[in-house]
C-alpha cells in the first residue's frame, strides 16, 4: 500500500470512530490505573502510622505550626527555615515499614504501568487492523489482548535491553576516553555520541513496525523483527513517509503544547494526542505493513458530510448518555456515594490542619481569563472521564478509587477554604452539571469492570467488545455536558455572584 493509501485508508476507519477509537481512550486511563496503585500504597501507610498511634504524634507535633508555606516568590532561606520548622514533626513518619511500603509502591507502579501499557498496544493495533480489513475493530481488539500481549511485551523489552546496552556502552567509552585527556578524547567523544545515536534511532525506526508485524503477522519476536527488516528493505519509501509523518505529528503536537501552555491550554493537546494523532498514526503504519504483507482491505470512507455525521455523533452519543444512566441507576447510586464518602474522608482528614493551612478560590481566579480557562476545564475534565470510566476496566478498582480520590479533594477544599460561601457560590453554577457527569463516568467504569469481569470469566468476548462501543458514545455524550459545564464555570461561575457577596 502506497503512503497515500494508507492515510486515505486511516482517515476512513476515523471516520467510523466508535469501532477504533474506544482503545484508544485507554491510554489516559493507563495513568488511572496506576495512580490507584499509588493510592494504595499511600492508604496502607497511613493506616500504619494510624495502628502505630505516630499519625497522632505527627498531628499533635504539627499543631500550632505554620504548614503554609512561603509563596513562590519568597527568597530561599524563607524556604529553608519552614522546611526546618516542619521536619523534626515528620520524624514518626521516617520507620523502615514506611520505606519498605514506598519501595514496594513504586516497584508495583511500575508493573503494573508496563503491563496496562502492553495490553493498551495489543488492543490498539489489533483493533486497527481489524478495521483495516473491514472488520469488527473492538472485537478484534478484545481477542488481541490475550493473543498478542506476550510477544509485544517480549518487543519492548528488545528495545529497552538495545538501548540500555547502546547508552551504558556509550558514556563507559566517552568516559575513558574523557580520563584519557588529550585530542583523543575529545575524538572518540565526537565520533561515540552520533554514532550511539544513531544506533537508538535505528533501533526505533524498526521496532516501530516490529509491534505492527506481531500483530498483522501473528508471530513472535524474532519473526516480527526479520518481517519488519524485510519490509523496510522493499518498501523504503514507505517507511521513511511513515517516520517523516510520525516526526511531523511529536514536533506539531510539542509546538502546540507549549503555545498553549502559555495560556493555560495544554489539556486540549492530551485529548488531540489520544483521540486523532495517536489512532491515525497507529492506522497508517497497520496499513502500510499490512499492504505490503497483503492482510488488508480498508473500508470506503462515508458518504455523509462530515459536519452531519458529526452532528448525529453528538445527538447519539447524549441518548447513550441518558440511556446508560436509566438502566443503571443502582450503580449511580454506588458512584455518588463513593463520591460523596470521599467528600466525608477529605473534609474529615483536613480537620486537624484547617486552621494552619487555607485555600482561597479568589486567589485562583487571580488570573482567570474565560476563552482559555473554558478550554482547559473542558478538555481536562473530559478526560479525566475518560480515564476514569475506561480504567474501570480492572475490575472496576480504578473507577471506584477515582471516584475517592475526587471526593477526597473537594472535602479537602471545603474544609480549609478561606471564604466558604464565595466557594459554594462559585462551584454551584457549572456544579450541577459537572459533578453529575463525574459520577456517571464512575458508574460507567464500575459497569465496564463488571462487564469485563463477565467476560473473562464466560470467555464472552463480543460482550465487551459492544460495550465498549456503546461506552464510547456514553463518553461522547458526556463530553458535550461537561462542555457545556465548562463553558458556565468558565464565563459565568466566578463572576455572578460578586455583586453580592
Amino acid at each position: 500500500m502506497e503512503p497515500a493509501a494508507a492515510i486515505r485508508s486511516a482517515l476512513a476507519v476515523l471516520q467510523r470512530p466508535d469501532d477504533v477509537l474506544p482503545v484508544y481512550f485507554l491510554t489516559p486511563a493507563v495513568s488511572v490505573v496506576v495512580q490507584t496503585v499509588v493510592t494504595g500504597g499511600v492508604a496502607v501507610a497511613m493506616l500504619y502510622l494510624w495502628a502505630t498511634s505516630r499519625l497522632e504524634r505527627v498531628l499533635a507535633a504539627l499543631a500550632g505550626r505554620e504548614l503554609q508555606p512561603p509563596p513562590p516568590d519568597a527568597p530561599a532561606e524563607a524556604f529553608d527555615e519552614w522546611a526546618a520548622s516542619i521536619a523534626p514533626a515528620l520524624e514518626p513518619v521516617a520507620t523502615p515499614v514506611v520505606a519498605l511500603v514506598a519501595v514496594a509502591t513504586v516497584l508495583a507502579a511500575v508493573v503494573v504501568f508496563a503491563a496496562v501499557v502492553v495490553a493498551v498496544t495489543a488492543a490498539q493495533l489489533s483493533a486497527c487492523h481489524g478495521r483495516l480489513r473491514d472488520r469488527r475493530g473492538m472485537t478484534a481488539a478484545v481477542r488481541g489482548v490475550g493473543r498478542f500481549w506476550t510477544s509485544i511485551l517480549l518487543v519492548r523489552v528488545l528495545e529497552v535491553a538495545i538501548w540500555a546496552v547502546t547508552v551504558v556502552t556509550a558514556l563507559a567509552t566517552v568516559a575513558v576516553a574523557l580520563l584519557a585527556g588529550g585530542l583523543v578524547g575529545v575524538f572518540v567523544s565526537i565520533v561515540v555520541v552520533p554514532a550511539a545515536t544513531g544506533v537508538l534511532l535505528a533501533a526505533r525506526a524498526v521496532f516501530a513496525f516490529t509491534v505492527v508485524a506481531v500483530v498483522v503477522d501473528d508471530v513472535g519476536v524474532g519473526d516480527a523483527v526479520r518481517g519488519t527488516l524485510e519490509f523496510i528493505a522493499v518498501n523504503p519509501a514507505a517507511a521513511v513517509a511513515y517516520y517523516v509523518l510520525a516526526a511531523g505529528g511529536v514536533v506539531g503536537l510539542s509546538a502546540l503544547a507549549v503555545l498553549l501552555a502559555i495560556v493555560g491550554g495544554a489539556p486540549l493537546v492530551t485529548v488531540l494526542g489520544f483521540a486523532f494523532v495517536a489512532p491515525f498514526l497507529d492506522l497508517v503504519k497497520t496499513g502500510l505493513y499490512g499492504g505490503h504483507r497483503g492482510t488488508v482491505s480498508p473500508p470506503a470512507a462515508p458518504d455523509e458530510r462530515l459536519v452531519a455525521r458529526l452532528g448525529r455523533g453528538l445527538r447519539r452519543g447524549c441518548r447513550e448518555a441518558v440511556t446508560f444512566v436509566r438502566r443503571a441507576p443502582h450503580l449511580h447510586g454506588l458512584a455518588a456515594a463513593i463520591l460523596l464518602g470521599g467528600g466525608v474522608l477529605g473534609w474529615w482528614s483536613a480537620g486537624p490542619f484547617a486552621d494552619a493551612v487555607s485555600t482561597s478560590i479568589a486567589g485562583r481566579l487571580a488570573d482567570h481569563e474565560p476563552v482559555t480557562a473554558t478550554a482547559t476545564f473542558a478538555a481536562n475534565n473530559w478526560t479525566v472521564a475518560v480515564g476514569a470510566s475506561l480504567g474501570g476496566l480492572v475490575l472496576a478498582v480504578p473507577a471506584a478509587s477515582a471516584l475517592l480520590v475526587n471526593g477526597v479533594v473537594l472535602g479537602v477544599y471545603a474544609r480549609t477554604e478561606e471564604a466558604p460561601l464565595e466557594l459554594l457560590a462559585f462551584v454551584l453554577p457549572h456544579g450541577i452539571l459537572e459533578l453529575p457527569a463525574i459520577v456517571v463516568a464512575g458508574a460507567l467504569g464500575l459497569h465496564l469492570g463488571v462487564v469485563a469481569w463477565r467476560s473473562w470469566v464466560g470467555n464472552d468476548g463480543e460482550a465487551l467488545a459492544e460495550e465498549l462501543r456503546r461506552a464510547f458514545w456514553v463518553l461522547v455524550g458526556l463530553g458535550v455536558v461537561l462542555v457545556v459545564a465548562a463553558i458556565v464555570e468558565g464565563f459565568v461561575s466566578p463572576y455572578y455572584y460578586r455583586p453580592f457577596l
